[in-house]
């Protein structure tokens, strides 16, 4: 196709829209849906794209932005708490799988240069896929879910230096690795690291505070693409500099923020990446060579399964044999980082365009075949009986502490934070959302954890785990930004409770038509002053206790009441006056003694009640 980028455009996201629904049907995955919509689409299918290299280049945006997120989701604290899966699971899968399949590749006549990146990036499993594949079976929260996703911390971690150090291997022939190269990396990684923890949060506090939601889409983008290019600049790998800056930006009031103004882009430009990938799959080398593809296929396959299946038994996850076989079986294919490496290698010239073919279909067809196997392996692990843990036997991270809380309080004010201290003295995790920045700041100076944004906007909420949210605080100031935030809580979260802050009866109403339970500001203190006004005027404390309460039981009866018929302005006007009689009937009746309000005599009503 030789038209303009906005043809190209149209095609992709056409492709996009009609591949993604029809895959995802059928069970296979976004992924899949990419990169068949790219070999549809490529030289060897209807031949609507010709230059795959030229899009694959621009493409791999999409897996800078990626690792930036993965960066805001490594917080320094959460590696910590992980460090014995990540980084002995992780890094035991990782040099076992490399070693063996590094091993093949020297079988096939490959340098040990080109073999140990061969090796390393077939160990590398799809996080993209994995995740998916965890997420539509609700297996993350697992035992073998979460020593997959460590697994997979740990090779999204291994991937970065590796990128980084393949220009180095090819380049061996022309230069070696001098004091000045290694200064000017170590250099630059200390300038990403200095502006990550300093520059990026004080330019984030300025641009929030103009409350232009484009200037902050564009100072993420700018954080993003700075820091990878700079790195580039340095000799480095691109998502080095993202992944860094994700990761600084992680323990900051604007993690979720971030997260939800980069996720679009991501998956646009990394569904993007997946089809020039599938773009640059060789048919033509695939029929030609059916049995050695298909040989190395089986050969990634087998090798990642059994060291996956022996990684998962070992310490310390300890997992039973049917467990194993399922994080073998969810993690055994090729990865996304795979085609960057591929590429990488292929640039600096350790492999040969024939070689890179042969890897790329291999991966490609590995990521098409996991979700089919998967299904039949799911259907066999039903035969084996699961096998009941001795007490102690536990993967050692079964302790973490649950970061994923069911509780969002959206309005840290004067309201939110008397619901948030109850949270924090009952020790219940919650996810804080404020859209002031000096309230942020404010609280997180007297060390309090919240996150900066506006609890309106959908992709905040999906970024602050709204999927997994069981109780939302509405407390917003506001009463408009309370409504809308219930409203739009109740579209994307319908079974979730929804506690919602009410300025006034009339905005308590229309709360209520959303199904929210709602709690009127300043009703309770109100009540609790008027109980100690009666206690002065002479009253016993328990009787004053006990009218504020029965006043306040009516005065609740009376919003569900009036709740049915508060667009109707006659009937409103209507039931006041009726619940006004009412109310001094029955304390009337109770001043004499009387068990029926209405033998009470009628008292003479204040001329200005409200």
């Amino acid at each position: 196709m030789h038209g303009s980028g906005l043809e190209l455009a149209l095609v992709f996201l056409l492709a996009a829209v009609i591949a993604v629904p029809v895959f995802k049907k059928l069970g296979l995955g976004a992924v899949l849906a990419y990169l068949a919509a790219g070999v549809v689409l490529g030289p060897d299918g209807i031949g609507v794209v010709r230059d795959a290299d030229r899009i694959l280049n621009a493409a791999e945006i999409g897996v800078v932005m990626l690792l930036f997120v993965i960066g805001l989701e490594l917080s320094p604290a959460r590696l910590r708490v992980m460090r014995k899966p990540v980084f002995v699971s992780g890094g035991l899968q990782v040099l076992l799988s490399a070693l063996a399949l590094g091993a093949v590749a020297m079988a096939a006549h490959l340098s040990w240069k080109a073999a140990l990146v061969v090796g390393l990036g077939l160990a590398l499993s799809s996080t993209a896929v994995g995740l998916q594949l965890l997420g539509e079976r609700k297996e993350l929260n697992t035992d073998y879910g979460r020593l997959a996703f460590a697994i997979l911390l740990f090779q999204d971690l291994v991937a970065i230096p590796l990128l980084a150090a393949i220009p180095l291997l090819g380049g061996a022939k022309e230069q070696t690795l001098t004091w000045p190269i290694a200064l000017q990396a170590v250099g630059a990684v200390a300038l990403v690291v200095f502006g990550g923890r300093y520059l990026l949060r004080y330019v984030f506090r300025v641009v929030a505070r103009t409350g232009m939601p484009e200037a902050f889409t564009a100072t993420a983008l700018l954080a993003v693409l700075g820091s990878a290019w700079f790195m580039q600049e340095a000799g480095l790998s691109a998502g080095l500099g993202a992944f860094i800056a994700g990761v600084l930006l992680a323990d900051t009031e604007f993690r979720h923020e971030l997260e939800s103004q980069i996720q679009p882009f991501e998956g646009l430009l990394l569904g993007l990446f997946f089809i020039a990938v599938g773009l640059g799959i060789d048919l033509d080398r695939v029929a030609a060579e059916p049995l050695l593809i298909g040989g190395g296929v089986l050969a990634l396959l087998v090798v990642k399964f059994a060291v996956l299946f022996l990684v998962g038994r070992l310490w310390p996850g300890r997992l039973p044999p049917r467990e194993a076989l399922a994080l073998g079986g969810v993690l055994w294919l090729g990865g996304e980082f795979a085609f960057v490496v591929f590429n990488e290698a292929a640039r600096v010239r350790l492999i040969d365009s024939v070689v890179h073919d042969r890897l790329v279909a291999m991966v490609g067809i590995s990521m098409a075949l996991t979700p089919l196997l998967l299904i039949a392996i799911s259907r066999l692990l039903r035969k084996i009986p699961v096998a009941s843990r001795s007490h102690g036997a536990g993967p050692d991270f079964d302790d973490i502490k649950d970061n994923r809380p069911e509780v969002l309080v959206a309005g840290m004010g004067r309201f939110g934070q008397i619901v948030a201290r109850l949270l924090v003295a009952q020790r219940i995790p919650f996810v804080a959302l404020e859209s002031n920045l000096d309230t942020v700041e404010g609280l997180r100076r007297l060390g309090n954890e919240l996150y900066y944004g506006d609890p309106t906007r959908p992709d905040l909420l999906r970024a602050a785990g709204g999927e997994r949210i069981k109780v939302f605080v509405m407390a917003m100031d506001d009463p408009d930004t309370n409504t809308r935030a219930v409203r739009l809580v109740r579209r994307m979260y319908p079974d979730a409770k929804v506690f919602a802050r009410a300025s006034d009866r009339q905005h308590a109403w229309r709360l209520m038509d959303m199904g929210a339970s709602v709690f009127r500001e300043l009703f309770g203190s109100s009540l609790k002053m008027g109980e100690e006004v009666l206690v002065a005027l002479g009253m016993s404390p328990e009787k004053a206790a006990e009218h504020a309460e029965r006043f306040r039981e009516h005065d609740n009866r009376l919003l569900s009441a009036q709740h049915l018929v508060y667009d109707d302005d006659v009937a409103l006007r209507q039931t006041s006056r009726e619940s006004r009689v009412e109310l001094m009937q029955l304390f009337a009746a109770d001043s004499i003694g009387s068990d029926d309000p209405a033998q009470a005599p009628l008292p003479e009503p204040p001329k200005q009640a409200t």
